[in-house]
């Protein structure tokens, strides 16, 4: 029986909607040439353009309306004029909160092909699996403003660690890196943070009890940055808090061909509730419209949601095409120094899907 796969399309500000119009082609090309699944998109026009409308970033029951999806399909938000806070608050941070999206998964992985900014570094060794805590932390939003305005102002921006959400976190990268057979990384802040990050490292150690079969490091946070440009191959999965996973996964795209390649997902792996698919680079408001925005982010994102829907080995044959996309180097957009459009390198990734998958023989019902 064809599973149908209903997806809650969300494409945003900027470029949004036209990066995210590729992986949409990718999506339903995948599930043309396999006739066990297929899509449904539904499409919302949230996003800053709908708040500097109506006042808010998305429908007031906008959470109930995105319940009954599998998956959220963002393109990217962000607009000049609304505040940064208010775009990431009242949408993607209401969503990732509301579902209980506590496992952020960011690949950093250097495909061939793609541009090698470090020097004296091998190209298969920046291949890491960063595991962010994606609910709480330092992006919990619990503090207080007081006295505003005066003299003796005071902020308090608060960073919560429960037990649950620590715990929960460094348990479930520590079962990916024991399926994949890789080392597993924490990376905190333990010196300076008193409190959370000596909290956050016991935890580990708690937890890394339980696997003696996965080989351990931990590392300062400012070591770690350090040492992604320096000793990359040291890292392969990496778990850390929302906030130093936030910095850190930005530093890696940078090592990892750009943030034109950075991908996200937003887990809820318990599976009660949709999780999220986005690639994370901005809304680029300043070549919106021109059709030159880079869709190898939400394409490789696009590959992620496969990949959730337990369909791995499609997944893979996404992310080839990418690769052989990058090596081919005709089909690229402005930002890869080439002079193709957006859409064109969405046709381009398809065309190389059909071929690898008839290649391959990759059995399709």
């Amino acid at each position: 029986m064809m599973k149908l796969f209903k997806i809650a399309v969300i494409a945003g500000d900027g470029i949004g909607p036209e990066v995210i119009n590729e992986g949409i082609k990718v999506l339903n090309k995948v599930a043309e040439l396999d006739s066990d699944f297929k899509f449904d998109f539904t499409y919302f026009p949230w996003g800053c353009e709908f708040y500097s409308e109506n006042g808010k970033m998305m429908d007031d029951d906008g959470i109930e309306q995105l319940k009954e999806f599998d998956a959220i399909y963002l393109g990217a938000v962000g607009f000049p004029g609304v505040p940064d806070h208010v775009s990431l608050w009242d949408l993607l941070l209401k969503i990732r909160k509301s579902f209980d999206q506590y496992v952020n998964i960011r690949p950093v992985t250097l495909l061939k092909g793609a541009h090698l900014p470090l020097v004296d570094v091998k190209r298969e060794d920046i291949d890491m699996l960063f595991i962010r805590e994606n609910s709480e932390g330092e992006y919990s939003g619990a503090g207080d403003w007081l006295f505003k305005g005066q003299e003796h102002e005071v902020v308090l921006q608060n960073g919560v660690f429960s037990r649950k959400g620590t715990e929960r976190i460094i348990r479930y990268a520590f079962e990916t890196a024991k399926k994949e057979g890789r080392s597993l990384t924490s990376i905190s802040k333990g010196n300076a943070l008193n409190y959370s990050m000596v909290f956050w490292d016991q935890v580990f150690e708690e937890v890394s009890a339980e696997y003696p079969e996965v080989e351990t490091a931990s590392y300062l946070v400012d070591a770690a940055a350090m040492l992604m440009i320096k000793d990359p191959k040291r890292f392969e999965v990496v778990v850390t808090s929302n906030l130093f996973g936030d910095i850190l996964t930005d530093l890696g795209a940078a090592i990892a061909g750009g943030i034109g390649l950075a991908a996200g997902a937003n887990i809820n792996p318990e599976r009660d509730y949709p999780s999220m698919f986005e690639p994370i680079h901005g809304s680029a408001p300043d070549i919106a419209g021109k059709g030159i925005g880079n869709p190898l982010a939400s394409i490789w994102s696009a590959s992620q949601m496969l990949d959730f829907f337990g369909y791995e080995e499609h997944g893979k044959v996404v992310l080839e095409a990418i690769e052989q996309l990058l090596l081919e180097n005709e089909v690229l957009t402005p930002d890869m120094n080439g002079t193709a459009s957006t859409s064109e390198v969405g046709d381009r990734i398809i065309d190389m899907i059909a071929s690898i998958i008839s290649s391959k023989n990759i059995p399709v019902k």
